[in-house]
């Protein structure tokens, strides 16, 4: 069997025989037509984009021409996915947009001619859904990457409530229990793919020295580690010849002998795992040598699972795990600026800046953000606007969920999100926290409307009424309007 026959176009065959791959490599055989033809995919691999080169291959098959994709990542992940997607890409025409925040996304995305496949965070993608300048129901594809790195899934529900119904999900996960949730909700009926050794309970293998690092830094710290373990003999392997010119370049100064390989490591001294392996692959290199694996944060849990005993290998001056919590926090930083109006803080810090260096300010408003909490003066709570409760005469025992409910408040009735409340679903019926002064708005337009097929009765809600909303686990108060005060966040 050659590429074409894989649903793969001539360019991304062409690119994938470069970096080594076969046309009879099991994932790669079914893998890449299922995602090229459109299908619902689960992939279980290990966590690094080259493990998904496969799957990667038959999305950019058929993305272009009209059909754009969206693939999700964590935060910290983004630049890997985007380098890998950018190098199956090359000479196939599909436009590959990185997005670590709104502004720059937003603008390319309502361009007359956006791109192909957008890769961003699920907390970027919700706030482009939000802004309406991610149209889900105009995707083709939607690729959900290591979601168990994910900090928070659920944001994703109104994103996933607009999607197309035969738009093609994608999962790419490492642990089939943790994600197994995710995939019932989002990816029914989808073909699942493992790779070997993955597809049942895992055979550990050991010892491993596991060396903390991102994923940045991991070209640039192997001459570091030659340079510590000061092997007699050195292999490096790699999942595929991705980045083995970059390698070599690395290592070019150091007196060591190297080989680089992508299948069977030979015999040797040290052997560094550049990409986290399969379980059997990681078998065979700890019986050819001392295996050292490079490990950034979103593959700890992975190692976890695949290796054993395990033991931490700190490079000297590295500040590997410092480097990880500074990119994030300039990654939620770079958010802000995007995302948020900074008027009423440019205002506080307006008489500092004439005194100080705006630098120090902002580094002493750093330090009061990410170090411990400082005493300060609590101003009074602003009052929030009143809430009620609005009644809805359907619940878990005709199917519902908070879901549904939500998606025809924010679609249907043109709710905006941030005026949804409180959701309580009961075995009859759900009540819904909403603004006092649309309540009576609400619950009119919300009777007559069908959710699982069943036209629903809604009212404001009195706590009195015959179907129990008011049941005495909330005390008898679902029916007061009552002003909520506002948490306040201690942050800067």
């Amino acid at each position: 069997m050659d590429f074409e026959g894989l649903h793969l176009s001539p360019a991304i065959g062409a690119t994938l025989a470069r970096l080594g791959w076969a046309a009879d490599d099991p994932v790669l055989r079914d893998a890449a037509p299922t995602a090229a033809r459109g299908h619902n995919l689960v992939a279980i691999l290990p966590p690094v984009p080259a493990a998904a080169t496969p799957v990667l291959a038959g999305l950019l098959s058929r993305l272009g021409g009209g059909k754009t994709g969206v693939l999700l990542a964590a935060e910290g992940d983004l630049d890997e996915w985007a380098g890998r997607l950018h190098l199956l890409a090359e000479g196939t025409g599909v436009r590959v947009l990185l997005a670590h925040g709104v502004g720059r996304a937003a603008r390319r995305l309502r361009a007359d001619r956006p791109p192909d496949l957008l890769v961003t965070s699920p907390a970027t993608a919700a706030a482009l859904h939000g802004r309406s300048a991610l149209r889900p129901e105009a995707l083709a594809s939607l690729v959900l990457a290591w979601p168990e790195a994910w900090e928070d899934e659920e944001g994703l529900a109104p994103l996933m409530q607009d999607l197309p119904k035969d738009a093609q999900r994608i999962v790419l996960a490492h642990d089939t229990e943790r994600v197994a949730p995710l995939v019932e909700r989002y990816a029914r009926r989808a073909l699942v793919v493992h790779a070997p050794g993955l597809e049942g309970p895992i055979q550990q293998a050991g010892p491993v020295r596991i060396v903390g690092i991102p994923w940045s830094r991991r070209v640039p710290a192997l001459a570091e580690l030659v340079e510590l373990l000061d092997p007699a003999s050195l292999a490096i392997w790699t999942l595929d010849r991705g980045l083995e010119p970059a390698i070599r370049q690395a290592l070019s100064a150091s007196e060591a002998s190297v080989q680089v390989t992508t299948g069977d490591a030979p015999r040797a001294q040290t052997i560094i795992a550049f990409d986290p392996p399969t379980p059997p692959r990681l078998q065979q290199l700890a019986t050819a040598g001392e295996v050292v694996a490079l490990a950034p944060p979103s593959t700890e849990a992975y190692f976890r699972r695949i290796a054993a005993p395990r033991h931490p290998l700190r490079l000297a001056g590295a500040l590997d795990a410092a480097a990880s919590a500074a990119e994030r926090r300039r990654a939620a930083i770079v958010r802000v600026l995007e995302e948020r109006s900074l008027d009423r803080a440019l205002l506080t810090i307006a008489p500092l800046i004439e005194r100080y260096d705006a630098a120090s300010v902002a580094a002493a408003l750093f330090e009061l953000w990410a170090g411990a909490p400082v005493p300060v003066a609590e101003a009074p709570a602003p009052t929030a606007s009143a809430t009620a409760k609005v009644f809805v005469g359907i619940g878990k025992k005709d199917g519902a969920t908070v879901n549904d409910l939500v998606a025809v408040l924010t679609k249907d009735i043109r709710v905006n999100r941030t005026e949804i409340g409180r959701v309580e679903l009961r075995d009859a019926f759900m009540l819904v926290e909403v603004p006092a002064e649309k309540a009576d708005r609400i619950a009119a337009a919300l009777s007559g409307t069908t959710i699982r097929r069943k036209r629903v009765v809604a009212r404001v809600d009195s706590g009195r009424g015959k179907s129990g909303p008011s049941d005495g686990r909330s005390g008898g108060t679902a029916g007061r309007r009552t002003a909520r005060p506002a948490t306040r966040d201690p942050r800067p």
